[in-house]
């Protein structure tokens, strides 16, 4: 599991912007990690309650993390084609990332085994980088749904205190 201090790990994915069933980009972190904050948070499924509560929470404070040059991205394990729906569905004002291959849940020590029947999906899960390193982390560690307005307003201040 990777903690704060780490160096995180790189990689490149396929980005579902959210604009049409297609739109789909190459999303490589090393190329947005100079740019300021990066918060990844990590989602098991796209069309899931839980899922959809903590990726509202993130939509409806992004001004907070806009202000502090933040870009926020959702990575799960769908096909970005499903994304890019549950973006419009959501109205949802960051891209999401696609980890189909599950790669990324892999290397960042947030993959699920199983979950109600499906194997290698993404253990809910957010990752603050600057710097070049991850300077907080946040890992779900049982079956206790967080608040996430709360989850999100800490993510907040946190990223403020590194803007």
């Amino acid at each position: 599991m990777l903690e704060i201090g780490d160096e995180p790990p790189d990689f490149t994915v396929p980005m579902a912007c959210g604009n049409a069933y297609n739109d789909v980009s190459e999303f490589h972190l090393a190329e947005v990690i100079d740019e300021g904050i990066v918060v990844l948070a990590f989602f098991p499924a796209a069309f899931t309650g839980g899922c959809t509560e903590e990726l509202c929470s993130f939509r409806d404070s992004m001004r907070r993390f806009n202000e502090c040059n933040a870009k926020v991205y959702g990575i799960s394990v769908d096909l970005p084609p499903a994304q890019n729906i549950f973006i419009q569905q959501l109205g949802l004002n960051f891209a999401l990332l696609s980890d189909f291959e599950q790669n990324v849940i892999e290397a960042y020590g947030t993959i699920r085994e199983e979950l109600y029947g499906v194997r290698g999906v993404a253990r809910r899960s957010v990752f603050v980088i600057a710097d070049g390193t991850i300077q907080y982390r946040w890992v779900r560690c049982n079956d206790e749904r967080p608040d996430y307005t709360e989850l999100v307003a800490t993510i907040g201040e946190k990223v403020e205190t590194l803007a």
